[in-house]
């Protein structure tokens, strides 16, 4: 099972159309947070038909109007700030912030560690347990717009830059 993860998207429409387009082979999709506004929302319901999972960020201002998005689209879950998933017979814990992920992945109760915040792309073992920050959807922070496919299959992620 691929799973597409993406984080900071920050209403960049025009990347994350882009950035849907190129994960379609998944069956999943994570997002880290940093929507930003709920108009993103639609997108990912419009764009995504398979199970996607969003977490709140730190620039996610109006949570309840995300959230009544999401409520539109019978395959979007937010799941408010933090989440643990089951996917691909794989244990996912997913959050925005990477200081809270990289905590968490030190306990290795978990295979995969998601987050995003610092927009910096990063695919790192830690023990057992595999983090995936996916970097930012948004690209005006570092210059690259960049997402991740991970294959519970093969335990293993891949960078998509866009």
């Amino acid at each position: 099972m691929k799973i597409a993860i993406i984080s900071d998207v920050h209403d960049n429409l025009p990347m994350l159309r882009m950035a849907l387009q190129r994960c379609q082979e998944a069956e999943g999709l994570i997002c880290c947070g940093d929507l930003c506004s709920p108009f993103v929302v639609k997108e990912l319901g419009h764009g995504f038909a398979r199970a996607v999972h969003v977490v709140f960020g730190n620039n996610d201002g109006d949570t309840f109007r995300i959230a009544s998005a999401a409520a539109k689209f019978p395959q979007v879950q937010v799941h408010g700030e933090y989440v643990e998933l089951d996917l691909g017979g794989r244990k996912f814990s997913v959050n925005h912030f990477d200081n809270i992920g990289r905590a968490i992945a030190k306990g290795e109760k978990h295979d995969v560690v998601c987050f995003g915040h610092n927009h910096q792309f990063e695919i790192t073992a830690v023990g057992r347990t595999l983090i995936i920050n996916p970097g930012e959807i948004y690209g005006g922070l570092t210059g690259h717009s960049t997402f991740a496919i991970y294959d519970t299959d093969t335990g293993k992620a891949e960078r998509i830059e866009l």
